[in-house]
Formats: structure tokens, C-alpha cells, sequence
């Protein structure tokens, strides 16, 4: 990546007053503006060449020629990476739950569920959030039910209580009785192992003679697609609806499908928590090209230092990203809090 133009003071003041006039206004800012309403000591003529020379270096644009000029994503890049991070005030954030109030491992699931709508409704974007992978989470019973001739679910679930369910793709024959005495062989096969020794067990070569594995092979192929999934929470994409900067219809049905686009989404969220902390994608920084009209602001989330998944916000380029960052990272120290507080382990050995 080219290193960022080095801006003098004046240029720097004069880009971060661009900014934060384009973001409360949406409209092309011409130099008048900024120096009625943010730098009073500087003529119009002077803010005016100062905003020309950073067009020149790439982070300003001006739409049209008789108009203002607008941030590029370099500009929004500078300004996140340069912003002075406001401290966390209490209330600014929406509330996730109350770290004290999870005292189980069912409760835990609700909270992760919840979490994408909290921030959803306190940002008007996009709340995403990825669950932990389950592979170092031991088994305690594989439940099948039969949910009517045509239709049955297959259910996991931990030694610790944590449950995880599916609609089976093709039910198997024998009805309800016959799924009931499948679930309890198979429970008797894996319980006690990590989904990590189940997976690699069922996707070792099969053994014919096998009389578990010829009877339940459909039922199997389920349980290594529940094993190798991360569950993806998604709440508010009709938000993204509402924002001008999106309402151009081709982009916004390219980005909704890259929404619909689960896998690809989770690729992405698992990249982002690689690293442990705060981070923001912006515009034509994500390897998601139907995404590259939207800023991607996440956290991770962890258990005893290790991260366990990653929550955040995708909405417009144009936002305001103090604001934002604030609501993600207190909203991912919460959840961290009240996973800590379940009183078993939930994924980590």
C-alpha cells in the first residue's frame, strides 16, 4: 500500500473540518463553510487552495465542478487512523445485557443473538456478529427429532449445556423411533470427544462394514456441516436502505446480495479476528468488492485473553466513526464480560 501524502498543520485542520462537515451534511463542502463554521481564522481563499492541494494528493474530490468537494476513502483512512479516540460515557453504547445477568450457557446464546440488534438499533447500520467455532467444544449428546413424516432436526449439544441445531436435508427412514435410537448411537459413539475428534473422525475415509456409518450416513454428512460452521448473526440490513450515500440501485442490490453471501461474510469477520482489538475497513479496503461502498467497524470478543469471535457494524462510508467505534468496542467488552460470567466453559478446553 503508497504510503499517505504527510499533511502540514493548516492541511490537516482543513481535511478533519471537510470530514466532519460532509458527515453531519451529506452535501459537497465548499470552503465558505468550513470557515464560517469551522476555522474562523483562515480566509475562504486560503481554505480553498489548502482543500485543492489535497485534492491533489488524493483526498478530497470534487463531484462536480461547480460544487464542494467530498472525502475520499484515503481521507476517511486518515481521519480514523488520526482521530483522537473519544473516552467511553456511559449510555453512548446500546445496551447488550448486563454482565452479571448471564448466568448460563442458554443465556449466553440469547446475548450473542441480541448483540447484532443492540447494535443495530444504536448505530442505524448493519449489526453482524460471528460466533465462536465450536471445534474445541466437547460433546455430551447428539439428539435427532422427528418433526413430522417429511421433516426432522438434528441437535448438538455440549457438555456444558451450549446447543446448536439443524434441519436435516434428507430424513432418514423409520420415523421418529428410528431417529431417537440413531441420535442415542451415534451419542454413544462421540461423547466426551471435542468437535475437533469428531470431525476429524468423520472425514476420515469410511469404513463399509461399519453398520453406524451405512445407517446413519445422511445423518453425518448434517453433523460435519454443523461442526464446520460458524454461526453468523445478522440484524438491521434494511437499515442500510435509509442511508443516501447507498440508494444508487445497482450498488445497493450488489451489496445486498454480498449480504445474502453468508459465506463469504463469515470468511471475512474471521480475517478481521485474527487480531485482537478494534477494526475499521473502509470503502475500497475490503476484498468484498460489492462491499466497497460501506465501512466495516469491528471488535473482538474473547474468553480469558483468547479470542473467542468478532461483533461490529457495516454501514455507509459516510458515518461518524468516533461515534461508531465507541458503541463497537464497549459493545465487544461487554459481551467479553458477561461470557466470563457463564459459569462453565463454553468453548476453550
Amino acid at each position: 500500500m503508497t504510503a499517505a501524502p504527510t499533511l502540514d498543520q493548516r492541511s490537516r485542520q482543513v481535511l478533519l473540518s471537510v470530514i466532519a462537515e460532509y458527515v453531519e451534511t451529506g452535501e459537497p463542502v465548499g470552503s465558505r463553510a468550513i470557515a464560517r463554521r469551522h476555522i474562523r481564522g483562515l480566509s475562504p481563499a486560503t481554505i480553498r487552495n489548502a482543500m485543492a492541494d489535497l485534492e491533489e494528493m488524493g483526498y478530497l474530490v470534487q463531484p462536480h465542478t461547480s460544487a464542494g468537494r467530498v472525502p475520499t476513502d484515503a481521507a476517511y483512512r486518515f481521519y480514523v487512523d488520526h482521530l483522537q479516540r473519544v473516552p467511553w460515557v456511559a449510555g453512548q453504547a446500546p445496551a447488550v445485557g448486563q454482565p452479571a445477568g448471564v448466568p448460563h450457557a442458554e443465556a449466553a446464546e440469547g446475548l450473542m443473538a441480541e448483540t447484532p440488534a443492540r447494535l443495530s438499533s444504536g448505530t442505524h447500520m448493519m449489526g453482524v456478529l460471528l460466533a465462536p467455532p465450536l471445534k474445541h467444544t466437547a460433546l455430551d449428546r447428539i439428539e435427532l427429532v422427528a418433526l413430522d413424516e417429511e421433516r426432522a432436526l438434528a441437535v448438538l449439544v455440549t457438555e456444558t449445556g451450549w446447543v446448536t441445531a439443524r434441519p436435516l436435508a434428507a430424513v432418514p427412514r423409520g420415523g421418529a423411533d428410528e431417529l431417537r435410537e440413531m441420535g442415542r448411537a451415534l451419542t454413544r459413539r462421540f461423547r466426551g470427544k471435542t468437535f475437533q475428534e469428531i470431525l476429524d473422525e468423520l472425514t476420515r475415509p469410511a469404513d463399509p462394514l461399519d453398520p453406524l456409518w451405512t445407517r446413519s450416513r445422511l445423518v453425518l454428512d448434517e453433523v460435519v456441516a454443523m461442526l464446520r460452521d460458524r454461526t453468523l448473526y445478522i440484524s438491521g440490513a434494511t437499515n442500510m436502505l435509509d442511508h443516501p450515500d447507498l440508494s444508487e440501485p445497482t450498488t445497493l442490490r450488489s451489496m445486498l446480495r454480498a449480504f445474502e453471501d453468508k459465506a463469504r461474510l463469515v470468511d471475512l469477520l474471521s480475517r478481521m479476528a485474527e487480531e485482537q482489538g478494534l477494526h475499521v475497513m473502509i470503502g475500497g479496503e475490503n476484498p468484498v468488492e460489492e462491499m466497497r461502498g460501506c465501512s466495516l467497524i469491528t471488535s473482538t470478543y474473547s474468553y480469558r485473553d483468547q479470542i473467542l469471535g468478532v461483533l461490529g457494524v457495516v454501514g455507509p462510508r459516510r458515518m461518524p466513526y468516533t461515534e461508531v467505534m465507541s458503541i463497537v468496542d464497549e459493545t465487544a467488552r461487554i459481551v467479553s464480560i458477561s461470557l466470563s460470567r457463564v459459569r462453565q466453559q463454553l468453548y476453550l478446553p
